[in-house]
């Protein structure tokens, strides 16, 4: 088994290093191939299963255990890409996962926050605080740009151009790209810039990252989404806020204001435009809504 072991971890370490991978996606991999691992074991394999119907087991297993389709279809991929490096490899001969199909997933609408909602969340902060103030300045560049919270969170001071009213963006696969960024939201980190260095200097550290926390290190995705959680709850926005809401509801609210289709795919980063397009949904319902309560003869 610590063979196996060995094997899983040349392939994440594979991932990360050919293939440019964020740690995020890597943690994953690391995680449903564990579980497979886990399976191998428990049914005293002596190596990767080469049957269809053995690797069918372990999924079935996992759909006993109340995983959703999304995670099987997770998994799936996860194990097909595996077992086509096992393959390139030559750790194997035949790939099984050929004759395996991913359960259809299905597609949920991206849960987006009304402007009026946005507008609440954005006043939560105590900006008699310093952390509110850095509160205020994090959500209102969430908001204005649509960045992932992880984009947000690995900010350097170097990135942000105030003069030209752009910020660079280190996406998914280690892709830069260049978003633009309102007034409203730079002067909000112009605002936070002097608290930062106060904190720096009452602490004697130094620091590239934007956003520090209370000790002066970097923010952490999961005390970002602690706070807009707890926000949302003084608000009384009775929402299931996720990790994307602030970036759904960026796109969402750009498109019903007539933006471009591809503009909005640039500014988010997306490869594929269908990946954009699932907002289109969302704002045909609101053009819906528009046109019901505002038609005179309906």
């Amino acid at each position: 088994m610590n063979k196996l072991a060995e094997q899983i971890n040349d392939y994440l370490r594979y991932s990360q290093i050919e293939r440019g991978l964020s740690p995020n996606t890597i943690a994953a991999y690391q995680q449903d191939l564990l579980e497979f691992l886990a399976f191998v074991k428990e049914e005293q394999m002596p190596a990767w299963p080469l049957e269809a119907v053995e690797i069918d087991a372990f999924l079935a297993k996992e759909r006993d255990l109340g995983k959703a389709n999304s995670s099987i279809s997770r998994l799936v991929s996860t194990l097909s890409r595996f077992y086509q490096w096992l393959v390139r490899q030559q750790l194997i001969a035949l790939d099984p996962m050929s004759q395996i199909d991913a359960p259809k997933r299905e597609k949920r609408m991206p849960l987006a926050l009304t402007e009026a909602e946005v507008g609440k969340l954005l006043e939560q902060p105590d900006l008699t605080t310093d952390l509110g103030i850095r509160d205020r300045a994090l959500l209102e560049l969430l908001y204005a740009t649509g960045m992932r919270v992880s984009e947000a969170v690995n900010l350097q001071l170097a990135d942000v151009h105030a003069n030209l009213q752009l910020i660079k963006v280190l996406g998914k696969g280690s892709k830069e790209r260049l978003i633009p960024v309102s007034a409203l939201a730079l002067d909000w980190i112009k605002r936070y810039l002097p608290v930062r260095d106060q904190q720096l200097l009452k602490r004697g550290k130094s620091s590239d990252y934007l956003f520090l926390n209370s000790r002066g290190g970097q923010l952490t995705r999961q005390a970002v989404w602690q706070k807009i959680k707890k926000y949302c709850q003084q608000a009384g926005i009775a929402k299931d806020v996720t990790p994307h809401t602030l970036r759904h509801s960026f796109a969402t609210h750009l498109l019903e204001h007539g933006a471009d289709l591809r503009v909005v795919q640039e500014i988010l980063g997306h490869t594929d435009i269908s990946t954009t397009q699932i907002y289109t949904n969302l704002t045909q319902k609101h053009i819906l809504d528009v046109y019901q309560k505002t038609h005179p003869r309906i």
